[in-house]
């Protein structure tokens, strides 16, 4: 029986960091593209794996005790992608239903590896600043190589943010599920992938609020859809602190995205660490528990207190979540 890892499992300390190898598989008669990638040390794979465990269906990713498998679309086809910690590295499989992988996939599947896997976030920059910090210091050097993992694209991030507006996860998970379901777009591995632009399109408004949309969430969606399929919208893969504002205009011309949407899409699928997030609860319940609070901690002292951390207000907020849970943060 497949075993299946919960929040908080303990895992192996993993080592160096370097360029990924490549090299091509042939598997089940289908060409494969797969890399190795050498993972730092320490690195949190229980975290990594908790990320992808939320939805305990397993429609579109299926996780056990040191492998994520997860369906995504690639060049229009439905295709999956396997990431399987071993010691001192992660094994980077993908597997399509469509042509094999082309030769500008290679670049694609480096990319995406370290972007999931969050190691293009610079946390050894930002504990060696922060690590004989006399509040944050003990609890940056207790989570020492604590990353932000990231959804498989920018616009899965950007639609899982437009979902969890104001509901709870649960419900949000739920919502999630049936868009993928209602899709309808299954790699022969059995696991249904993400849908991009073209395949949101492909649907109405009539069926995102079948799926539980609101009626501003599917014109959220929709219209984010158009955007990037005309053209009119171009995202980049990483935000920094110099476009960081360009494309949050952007994205909040959109009507139905704000600034919440946009500052959670930002540090799940751009690696961008520099957000505030000072109105979240548990960044506010447990920056009072650090500060040894009676009273509660308003948004704006938790804001002007994450200020001093800038430009990765994110990551320190990263570090508050992680106080209570793998899974949330």
């Amino acid at each position: 029986m497949t075993k299946i890892v919960r929040p908080g499992a303990k895992t192996a300390i993993i080592r160096s960091i370097a360029r990924p190898v490549l090299r091509y598989e042939k598997l089940n008669n289908n060409k494969n593209l797969t890399i190795t990638v050498p993972l730092p040390e320490p690195y949190h794979t229980a975290d990594f794996l908790a990320f992808h465990l939320r939805d305990n269906h397993h429609v579109a990713e299926e996780v056990t005790e040191n492998r994520v498998m997860k369906g995504i679309c690639l060049h229009g086809h439905p295709a999956l992608l396997t990431l399987e910690i071993r010691s001192g590295e992660a094994r980077v499989t993908l597997s399509t239903d469509g042509p094999g992988p082309l030769p500008e996939d290679e670049a694609r599947m480096q990319h995406l590896a370290r972007h999931m896997l969050g190691l293009i976030q610079p946390v050894e920059e930002f504990e060696t600043q922060y690590q004989d910090h006399p509040l944050a210091g003990p609890l940056i050097r207790q989570q020492k190589g604590l990353r932000i993992y990231q959804s498989a694209t920018p616009f899965e991030a950007i639609n899982w943010a437009i979902i969890g507006q104001q509901i709870s996860v649960q419900a949000a998970i739920s919502i999630r599920r049936r868009l993928i379901q209602h899709i309808g777009l299954r790699h022969s591995s059995g696991l249904w992938c993400y849908p991009d632009a073209a395949h949101i399109l492909q649907t109405d408004f009539d069926g995102l609020r079948s799926c539980g949309f609101s009626v501003g969430k599917a014109n959220a969606l929709l219209a984010l859809s158009e955007q990037l399929e005309s053209g009119a919208l171009v995202l980049p893969d990483v935000v920094t602190p110099e476009n960081a504002d360009a494309v949050s205009a952007s994205l909040t011309a959109i009507k139905g995205i704000g600034t919440w949407t946009v500052s959670y899409a930002l540090l799940r699928g751009f690696n961008y660490l520099n957000g505030s997030l000072h109105g979240d609860v548990a960044v506010r319940r447990n920056l009072q528990r650090l500060l040894a609070r009676d009273e509660k901690i308003t948004a704006d002292e938790t804001q002007e207190w994450l200020a001093d951390f800038a430009p990765w207000r994110a990551l320190m907020a990263a570090h508050l979540w992680r106080l209570e849970s793998a899974a949330g943060y």
